[in-house]
């Protein structure tokens, strides 16, 4: 069973937030998957990624760079894991019917926007019957935090 955060955006954008998370995913040597809702989205993400930071470097790819076998970060908007991740990033309500094939999914989601947090709700009550281990945190202005 994987190990499901949930992480509620409040103040931060999801273009801004996830850079931070990823560069903590990298440090404790995870190889991810990012799972989108569209080819768009998955472009736009791209970006974000490579203009975050002038003073930081996340090295990703996507369908459009190839190579997946090689990217410790893949950004995809299809059900799949080409770079054999061990964890798995859904943004944009995405579902995943391969949480067990993971060690950690962290599933980002726009507090500000109530059809996502109502999806979101769905989601953690699935995956709680699935007998995944979770854990909810909220953003704050100093960071996330961990909720009860």
């Amino acid at each position: 069973m994987a190990e499901i955060g949930f992480y509620h955006l409040l103040s931060i954008p999801l273009e801004r937030a996830l850079p931070k998370l990823l560069e903590r995913a990298r440090a404790q040597d995870f190889t991810i998957v990012v799972r989108a809702g569209s080819a768009e989205r998955v472009a736009a993400l791209d970006a974000a990624l490579w203009t975050y930071d002038e003073a930081s470097f996340l090295p990703h790819g996507t369908a459009r760079d190839g190579d997946a076998a090689h990217q410790p970060i893949w950004l995809t908007d299809r059900d799949e894991n080409p770079n054999r991740a061990t964890m798995l990033v859904l943004v944009d309500g995405v579902e995943a019917g391969d949480l067990a094939a993971f060690a950690r999914c962290a599933d980002m989601f726009d507090g500000k926007d109530e059809r996502a947090v109502e999806a979101a709700r769905t989601r953690w009550r699935r995956a709680r019957a699935a007998g995944h281990t979770l854990t909810y945190w909220q953003q704050t202005d100093s960071g996330w935090e961990r909720r009860a």
